[in-house]
């Protein structure tokens, strides 16, 4: 899943695909790299972000989405707020990617009005505040029942098993400590029975582990998505998405 922020504070790259014209480029070429997902988000969710309003996401997104789905682009929405995910559906995008896990009023509405794929993912309190003090008596066992808990939810709404796939939100609410939990439990995660997504490209546990800034952090993301791979995720959402295809398909080749 390659990443395409339409926004102007993302941690990493914010500002630089602002313009719908960059961000469809970009997007096309993270497919023609070997995204089988490019993944749109109009509205950061960085630490201390702040939300944005829904024209403004609106504005940001459906043409970046609507452009990408006419060259064949399977798209991925990341959006928190109903009214958009419904939207991006009728623009064609293939799956809806909230980090709120589907919980918002009439969220839940919008993804079953037709069939699309979702993405559920867990994270502690809002990006506004989620990583002031997070705290968990058991991350792992809490996480893994709060995804288990919204993929049934979701289920029992008429969402198809089969298109339900589970993050466990790495950075969102969670320590290095956490998130280092989490990363060595992705085979319990894997064995509650979804596709797991991780997501830890560029993020700050790298930072936190390497010592380097931002722009950095290529390699230890990298070797992030491969071990997450090795360990059972099924999908990687990353912004470096040739070198990610590379590493992966030499190891699969030599593994």
């Amino acid at each position: 899943m390659g990443i395409v922020n339409v926004t102007a504070d993302s941690f990493s790259d914010g500002g630089r695909f602002l313009e719908a014209s960059r961000a469809i480029e970009h997007g096309l070429r993270l497919r023609d790299e070997g995204a089988d997902l490019v993944d749109i988000g109009g509205e950061s969710t960085r630490p201390g972000a702040q939300p944005v309003p829904l024209d403004e996401e609106r504005r940001r997104v459906i043409p970046v989405v609507e452009a990408l789905v006419r060259e064949g682009v399977a798209v991925s929405v990341d959006t928190m707020k109903p009214t958009l995910m419904r939207e991006a559906i009728e623009a064609g995008c293939a799956m809806v990617n909230d980090v709120n896990a589907f919980r918002a009023e009439g969220a839940v509405e919008a993804i079953t009005a037709r069939r699309v794929a979702v993405c559920v993912m867990h994270m502690q309190g809002e990006p506004a505040t989620m990583q002031s003090q997070p705290r968990y008596g058991d991350v792992v066992a809490e996480v893994s029942a709060f995804l288990r808990a919204r993929a049934a939810a979701l289920e029992a709404a008429g969402v198809l098993h089969e298109a339900i796939v589970l993050d466990p939100g790495f950075g969102f609410g969670k320590t290095l400590e956490h998130n280092a939990a989490l990363f060595r439990a992705l085979p319990k995660l894997a064995a509650l029975g979804y596709p797991v997504l991780a997501g830890l490209s560029r993020k700050r546990t790298l930072g936190e582990i390497t010592g380097r800034p931002v722009e950095e952090r290529l390699a230890a993301s990298v070797a992030a998505a491969l071990l997450a791979v090795q360990n059972g995720a099924s999908f990687v959402r990353v912004h470096d998405v040739k070198e990610t295809v590379d590493a992966i398909k030499t190891w699969m080749a030599l593994r």
